[in-house]
């Protein structure tokens, strides 16, 4: 297969004989200095069978959006090769964020505690750039850079909403909560839009019922327990 994109954590594959669009998950994760960390902008270190776990994860997450009429790139999983077959949209380089509590690089940016709860959760639109430290976008700058059409922008933020609820309410029946999450969207030549990428331990930080928060291995392999008994 052609590659069309190298990520951190996972590659965008064409088969050039009929034009299917795949994702190779990698057992790379993103951190520093070999510490985990689902929010860094680097590859901290690899961890053999992690691309696989984050596939099956990734592959329940995204047919439970499905089923809650969510509309996600999501055509279908090959486990044994780490693959994802994915709809070929085009996908503009912005994450989309909620948080329910501050973490992360939101405190290290504003100077403010970590675990304060947000009610209504925040949301906020980066603009997906490491050399530019992901920095934040508004609606009028996505339109001006022709990453996103009129109305996009909030049409991806209700979506990012309905897929905070879902997630939200699928990891406290696992007694987690969900501290906050990214999603990327793409769209189709009809301008409809679908969340794209993954739904695993790579986007969201969780907190256990100890009040623990386990890096994105120790999340996934938790997960992975989870959804297999389910």
């Amino acid at each position: 297969m052609k590659i069309l994109y190298k990520g951190k954590t996972k590659n965008v594959l064409m088969n050039e004989e009929d034009g299917s669009v795949y994702l190779l998950y990698k057992d790379d994760a993103t951190g520093e200095n070999g510490v985990f960390d689902p929010g860094s902008n680097t590859v901290g270190g690899s961890v053999e069978g992690k691309g696989k776990v984050g596939l099956k994860i990734s592959k329940y997450f995204l047919e439970l959006m499905e089923k809650n009429g969510i509309p996600t790139h999501y055509l279908g999983a090959d486990i044994d090769n780490n693959l994802m077959k994915v709809r070929n949209l085009t996908v503009p380089k912005l994450e989309f964020v909620l948080r329910y509590f501050t973490a992360g690089s939101m405190c290290r940016r504003f100077s403010i505690e970590e675990g304060i709860p947000f009610n209504p959760p925040y949301a906020e639109v980066t603009l997906k750039s490491d050399e530019q430290g992901d920095p934040l976008i508004s609606e009028r700058i996505c339109i001006m850079k022709g990453l996103l059409a009129e109305g996009q922008y909030n049409e991806a933020l209700e979506i990012l909403e309905k897929v905070g609820e879902v997630l939200k309410k699928e990891l406290a029946q696992m007694n987690l909560t969900l501290i906050d999450f990214k999603i990327e969207i793409g769209y189709d030549e009809s301008g409809k839009i679908y969340v794209v990428d993954e739904i695993t331990p790579d986007i969201w930080r969780i907190r256990d019922k100890n009040g623990n928060i386990p890096n994105q291995i120790e999340c996934g392999n938790l997960i992975l327990e989870k959804i297999a008994n389910a």
